[in-house]
């Protein structure tokens, strides 16, 4: 690294396991912050999570802690929550999903620093335990992921990821209200709210209240034209945003005079994102030959010097294949698990390196 870390200085004790509340640790660490996480002895309930490397120990785990220092002690002991008590008395900021044990409540460790900010992850705003999968079910998206059937839950462990973010971002807005006011904080952020704030920010709620609730779509692009293609020996996604998008697709395969002939028959305008979208079947029905008839090779030939957002799809192997080319990875020697490339922060500062 070169410089100053933007959080040089900052000390968090982090009381957590699983996926949001240790990247939002992992997200501080890689900016600076001098992370401590607490486990209770012999391991934490995500110590053995998989995927785990050919030794048994965790991929998962390992790959959520970069960057931090790490205690065990004896959480059911009154001697060990000291022992967390003197950390969180001396660093000011406490990061956690963890049971509220006796001893390390947020009134209780207060009163040893009156400044304290202390950052808790609840499953449900009124404490409720929930995870990922089932606010996922909750919120209806595996109601619009995938084909026509039964409910498609996401790989992607999305809401504990932007639920850590929010942890991360909470965290470092209560520490700008103590350098300015000398107050502590205690914040809360429920996964549910999390999910429930971005499903309505991204206008999922509105539809349905205004009675048009989302149709599941598949591959399909919502409201512009965007699916997945094959190819003589893959396949690809193919999404179109802007009308130069749209043109540049038709002109690069060749379908110009037949996509106008198109919309003259439709009586629609394909340079409005609306008309795509309600066309798409049409309009993939054009594009699909041209796409079948190459390689991948041969597209990416056919779509270069374009504006047109397309990739092939690839699977972790191929994307694993990579990475010794990637600037965002670099060599990590994790005891117990080896020497392999893992990520940096993906944050690019001008002058220093993460």
């Amino acid at each position: 690294m070169t410089g100053t870390l933007p959080l040089d200085g900052m000390r968090v004790v982090e009381l957590s396991s699983f996926v949001a509340t240790p990247l939002g640790g992992m997200t501080l660490a890689q900016l600076g912050a001098d992370v401590i996480r607490v486990d209770q002895v012999g391991g934490g309930p995500d110590i053995d999570r998989w995927p785990l490397a050919p030794s048994g120990r965790s991929l998962y785990w390992a790959g959520l802690n970069k960057g931090k220092r790490s205690v065990t002690v004896d959480l059911r002991s009154p001697e060990g929550r000291e022992v967390v008590a003197a950390l969180v008395a001396e660093s000011g900021i406490v990061l956690t999903n963890a049971p509220l044990r006796e001893g390390l409540t947020y009134d209780e460790l207060k009163a040893s620093r009156p400044d304290l900010i202390h950052v808790q992850l609840q499953g449900t705003r009124d404490g409720g335990n929930a995870v990922d999968y089932t606010v996922n079910a909750a919120m209806g998206f595996p109601g619009i992921t995938g084909p026509s059937g039964a409910p498609v839950n996401h790989a992607l462990p999305a809401w504990d990821v932007a639920c850590g973010l929010y942890m991360a971002i909470g965290l470092l807005a209560a520490e700008r209200h103590r350098l300015r006011t000398g107050e502590g904080q205690s914040l809360r952020v429920a996964l549910q709210d999390v999910a429930l704030a971005t499903a309505g920010n991204l206008g999922y709620l509105a539809e349905a209240q205004l009675g048009e609730p989302r149709q599941r779509l598949g591959n399909h692009l919502f409201g512009d034209f965007g699916r997945d293609f094959p190819t003589a020996d893959g396949r690809v996604m193919v999404a179109v945003l802007t009308p130069r998008h749209w043109r540049d697709l038709v002109e690069a395969t060749g379908l110009s005079e037949v996509s106008a002939a198109l919309e003259r028959a439709l009586g629609a305008d394909f340079r409005r994102a609306g008309d795509r979208f309600t066309y798409r079947e049409a309009l993939g029905g054009i594009l699909a030959p041209w796409f079948a008839s190459r390689t991948c090779a041969q597209v990416e030939d056919g779509l270069q010097n374009t504006s047109v957002l397309w990739s092939r799809y690839r699977d972790f192997a191929e994307v694993a294949a990579t990475l010794p080319d990637e600037p965002l990875m670099g060599e990590l020697n994790q005891p117990g698990i080896g020497s392999h490339l893992a990520p940096g922060s993906p944050l690019r500062l001008a002058d220093t390196s993460l």
